[in-house]
């Protein structure tokens, strides 16, 4: 089995640094443009099926590249974005403003967080791994695309490199950016971590891991 992680592409929340989570931010503009670049780059690396998060931003990304490798699209909750709980909608400022302690430590100690009102890196690897096991089971011998979240894959990433969630912030997953492993059937191998280059003719800026 061969899988891909794409995450979708960027939304205006995305830019303006604001904590996204369930709430359904659309693609803008830039997000449209990207979604463009990484479905053709996807186009020929022998994808027969595509699984998304049921978020407009995830699926408009998703549908793009269903639609350039001309398979099928399958929606699984299981793929949804970490509910942030009340930092849903509020920017980086304004989090650290009103929970400096438990963004400080959300900062340095990621796995030891549980969001006010919503859920933990614990809770996210636990559906996203059951989600994982299904495809597998469904998919053993198949190329598969995976679109969802930046934390969703972060979470993701750690689990197949064999890490656990206090690595969290040593991987990056931005936006429209593939990440590729193969499954051995004993073991997932890495093929690729957060490549972008497919997005080189767009307009070039730093990134936040946001």
């Amino acid at each position: 089995m061969r899988l891909y992680l794409i995450r979708h592409g960027r939304t205006r929340w995305n830019r303006e640094e604001v904590f996204r989570g369930t709430v359904d931010v659309p693609l803008d503009e830039v997000g449209r443009r990207e979604v463009e670049k990484v479905a053709e780059a996807l186009r020929e690396r022998g994808i027969e099926v595509v699984y998304s998060s049921p978020l407009s931003r995830a699926k408009e990304t998703a549908e793009a590249i269903a639609a350039r490798c001309k398979v099928p699209l399958c929606i699984m909750e299981e793929l949804r974005d970490l509910d942030f709980g009340e930092w849903q909608g509020l920017s980086r400022l304004e989090v650290k403003e009103r929970y400096p302690e438990l963004y400080n430590l959300w900062e340095r100690e990621p796995h030891r967080v549980a969001f006010p009102g919503g859920e933990d890196l614990d809770a996210v690897l636990r559906r996203v791994a059951r989600a994982l096991q299904k495809i597998r089971e469904a998919h053993p011998n198949q190329g598969v695309a995976l679109v969802s979240h930046r934390v969703v894959l972060k979470v993701l990433t750690c689990f197949l490199l064999g890490l656990d969630n206090s690595h969290f912030w040593k991987v990056l997953h931005d936006t429209a950016a593939i990440s590729c492993f193969s499954f051995d059937g004993a073991k997932w191998i890495v093929q690729c971590l957060n490549d972008t280059c497919h997005l080189r003719s767009l307009p070039q800026e730093e990134k936040a891991d946001f």
